[in-house]
């Protein structure tokens, strides 16, 4: 089932048996994503949500490849993908949890802060991060999230992310 917004077309799924949520669970494209995220190649870090429950979280894949620009210098001869890099996708997924909250759809969110960020192993190409992110705390102009990156179920990077909201 598709439901049609004046911003985005999300695809609607069926909730999860695991879930104690019954609310269904949504799908959210590339295009999609580009309409709710001012960033653009190379820095859009999230190629699907796969994941997305309104006002509460959403869970993002960024499939890492070989050709990244950032591989050439990082490392040359062991291609490492940068944390930086790794936070900054953990913060695109959590800017759509930010963007689809009540009144907050005009809001640019940037970062406030990061604390507790652990890099638990490196991400390499070949590799399809998987980018949790869940919203703890939402003001009119402040979001704070717990974010995980996992690489075939090993944790990547955990921590979490604050964020200022600011008019587009």
């Amino acid at each position: 089932m598709s439901t049609v917004t004046e911003e985005t077309t999300i695809v609607t799924s069926e909730p999860n048996a695991d879930s104690d949520d019954s609310a269904p669970s949504q799908i959210l494209m590339i295009e999609d994503i580009q309409k709710l995220l001012p960033h653009r190649y190379p820095f859009l870090l999230v190629d699907r949500i796969i994941d997305f429950v309104p006002n509460k979280s959403a869970t993002g894949i960024k499939n890492v490849t070989f050709n990244e620009p950032f591989f050439q210098g990082h490392f040359p001869n062991r291609p490492i993908m940068p944390g930086v890099l790794i936070v900054e996708a953990m913060a695109q997924v959590g800017g759509i949890v930010l963007r689809h909250l009540p009144g907050m759809e005009n809001q640019l969110s940037l970062f406030a802060g990061i604390d507790k960020v652990r890099f638990r192993r490196p991400v390499v190409p070949g590799d399809r991060l998987t980018i949790t992110t869940e919203l703890l705390v939402a003001r009119k102009r402040f979001g704070k999230m717990q974010a995980r990156a996992e690489v075939d179920g090993q944790l990547a990077c955990e921590g979490e992310l604050m964020f200022s909201l600011v008019e587009l």
